[in-house]
């Protein structure tokens, strides 16, 4: 992460962000994040494998972890009410050598704001000032485009054969061109290999 630089589209995006301020919680669920969960879903995985989840399957994602985590709600003023709102919610696991984004969700109407972008921007700014080397971002499957943003940060590795490699242009190329598996995506995901989180730097 020390490496990293912010493109010219992602200062942008900082900029037009400026206004939203984070509140970090312990992981209790509450309704407000749950309606926030259930626009986000319905606006943009509606026919994912979380579209049917309930208010009691939510709770138990926030708050049934068995390692230090937080929400982290980002809250802004909204000028049409005159009151504060839920703008965009993260689950961000706390490890020894960084964080670990594990689900993220935002206010779809806000989309144009590119807030899961926004949402990492600020994760490294966490890590920073917290001393710690590593953002961990999840998931990325080459050729989704809900997934795509994430291939557009600089400095970034991915967890293939075994081991951390830098990304390459060729892999940032799949995002675009479509996915070298052509199985499902959910099946993809479920077929994934997951390494230990918390390495120490090279």
């Amino acid at each position: 992460m020390a490496d990293f630089r912010p493109s010219r589209s992602q200062r942008r995006t900082a900029r037009i962000n400026a206004g939203l301020r984070r509140v970090a919680n312990a992981p209790w669920a509450t309704e407000d994040q749950y309606a926030l969960f259930r626009r986000y879903l319905e606006a943009r995985h509606a026919d994912g494998g979380m579209a049917d989840m309930d208010v009691f399957e939510f709770a138990a994602m926030i708050e049934e972890t068995q390692v230090r985590s937080r929400v982290i709600e980002y809250r802004e003023d909204a000028p049409e009410t005159g009151r504060e709102r839920l703008a965009a919610v993260c689950l961000t696991d706390l490890l020894d050598d960084g964080l670990s984004m594990v689900y993220s969700f935002y206010d779809p109407a806000l989309a144009h704001r590119s807030l899961g972008t926004q949402l990492i921007l600020d994760h490294v700014d966490i890590a920073r000032e917290a001393g710690l080397p590593y953002v961990y971002l999840g998931y990325w499957v080459p050729g989704s485009p809900k997934m795509g943003y994430k291939s557009r940060f600089s400095a970034l590795e991915l967890y293939r054969g075994g081991r951390w490699r830098d990304l390459t242009p060729e892999d940032a190329r799949a995002a675009e061109t479509g996915p070298l598996d052509p199985s499902p995506i959910h099946e993809q995901v479920a077929a994934i290999q997951l390494p230990r989180l918390g390495r120490k730097p090279i």
